[in-house]
């Protein structure tokens, strides 16, 4: 079974559809239990980071997900969460990745959207995928590199694509908008043990 975090971030269902595709079975939840028991947790996100925040805190999420042992994956809002500071309402995240989450510098170019390549790929998540396979992005603030950037992607600057600390897993962009790459993604998340 897969958790699927509920909270108020979009984007919950096409994670699900996108899951069912595979035939995997997942439940979208913010049930401590099923979470804690769960072979896999997703936490999504499509949002504004403070006010995303501010519920987690209020369900006491942001305390169960750093101390989750299965494999985790964070998408786009999720994976800014579960880094440290993020200058979207000067928020503080999870700290599961100790770096900051900082906005693009150039107004006139943001959001980043659409289809882009991403490359540096070391992480299990890219097995089986083409080198500069496109996937679908949708954000105006970025993940800085780190020791923990596992993909990187060059949109103004380079920034973090992709993250892995222990099993945390997250990605910048929007696996189950990404076709096949996505999916592909997604199905190395479902075999990770």
């Amino acid at each position: 079974m897969i958790a699927i975090i509920k909270y108020n971030g979009g984007n919950l269902n096409s994670v699900q559809n996108a899951l069912n595709r595979l035939n995997a079975d997942s439940v979208v939840t913010d049930d401590f239990e099923t979470i804690q028991n769960a072979d896999k947790v997703i936490f999504p996100g499509v949002g504004e980071a403070s006010s995303t925040m501010k519920l987690l805190k209020e369900k006491g999420l942001d305390e169960l997900i750093p101390n989750l042992k299965q494999p985790v994956l964070g998408i786009c809002l999720g994976m800014q969460l579960m880094c440290g500071r993020n200058e979207e309402g000067n928020t503080s995240g999870m700290g599961i990745f100790d770096i900051e989450v900082k906005k693009f510098p150039s107004y006139d170019l943001v959001p980043h959207m659409g289809w882009n390549t991403f490359h540096n790929e070391k992480s299990l998540l890219f097995s089986g995928l083409r080198q500069w396979d496109d996937v679908y992005f949708v954000h105006s603030y970025y993940c800085e590199l780190s020791d923990y950037t596992t993909s990187v992607c060059n949109y103004i600057l380079p920034f973090s694509a992709s993250l892995q600390k222990d099993n945390f897993f997250a990605v910048q962009f929007h696996p189950e908008k990404s076709g096949a790459a996505g999916n592909e993604i997604l199905m190395n998340f479902l075999k990770l043990s």
